[in-house]
């Protein structure tokens, strides 16, 4: 019996093995996947060991716990097909809009559930992974979960009812944060800095400042008043994102992203 297998294998689920392979949590041959894709797992193979599964039953019946990794459009018929496989089996799922009481619907009472929400900075080691509080995990199962998504950043548990909001600040804010990025590196380039470089200090800035807010624990307005002396050349700058709409443009983001269309 594999320690973990992945139904699945896409760009998430590859993080997920490779961050656990690399922080030493998992070794490669651990691990267990299956994935359309026959290339990709060729790959992971190669990479780091991971088992090549024939079909999505191989991987259930060959796994101490499964992760779900695959289009929220195409877990419905998963759970329907592999029903009474799963009775007894401990499901992770990664899919987007999937909670507890949902899969709950689909599957045995005796299958333990639990779902998570990652997000695409795991890629590097730096993700924000949200654990569902609503789950059927023993202590052991959970402390496995937990060392697992630690190994790819941080790891935060929220009631039901928070993860749609929490996952859409983690899971959204990422390609904000990259416009935020691009746009202070093209003013940059506007006076001459080279693309390259501008990317460099734009982006080690971004991440040195998050984690300063992380770290210290610090209030973030505490931190940037910090940062602006009398007179001085930032709070120009921030009197001109203000006067930019700054924060009602993030806030409403969030709101245009947590909202279901009409």
């Amino acid at each position: 019996m594999k320690k973990l297998g992945f139904i699945g294998m896409g760009n998430m689920a590859s993080a997920i093995l490779l961050g656990a392979v690399k922080s030493g949590f998992l070794k490669g041959e651990e691990t267990i996947a299956y994935d359309p894709n026959d290339s990709k797992l060729n790959g992971l193979n190669r990479e780091c060991g991971m088992a090549k599964a024939t079909s999505i039953p191989d991987v259930i019946d060959n796994s101490e716990m499964i992760l779900l990794a695959v289009k929220p459009k195409n877990v419905e018929n998963i759970l329907s097909e592999n029903r009474d496989q799963l009775k007894n089996r401990t499901l992770l799922s990664v899919a987007a809009g999937w909670q507890y009481n949902r899969f709950r619907r689909f599957l045995d009472i005796s299958t333990h559930i639990c779902a998570i929400m990652p997000n695409t900075p795991a890629m590097v080691g730096e993700g924000m992974s949200i654990i569902e509080a609503t789950n059927d995990l023993s202590p052991k199962e959970m402390a496995f979960t937990r060392q697992l998504f630690a190994a790819l950043g941080q790891v935060e548990e929220l009631s039901s009812d928070l993860m749609g909001i929490g996952g859409t600040l983690s899971g959204c804010a990422p390609a904000w944060v990259f416009m935020m990025i691009e746009a202070l590196a093209d003013g940059a380039v506007y006076y001459g800095l080279p693309r390259d470089i501008a990317y460099r200090l734009a982006s080690q800035t971004v991440l040195g400042s998050g984690k300063m807010v992380r770290d210290t624990g610090m209030h973030p307005g505490k931190l940037k008043d910090d940062v602006c002396s009398p007179g001085g050349i930032t709070i120009r700058g921030v009197k001109a994102l203000e006067e930019g709409g700054l924060r009602i443009a993030m806030m409403n983001a969030m709101d245009a992203a947590y909202k279901k269309p009409d």
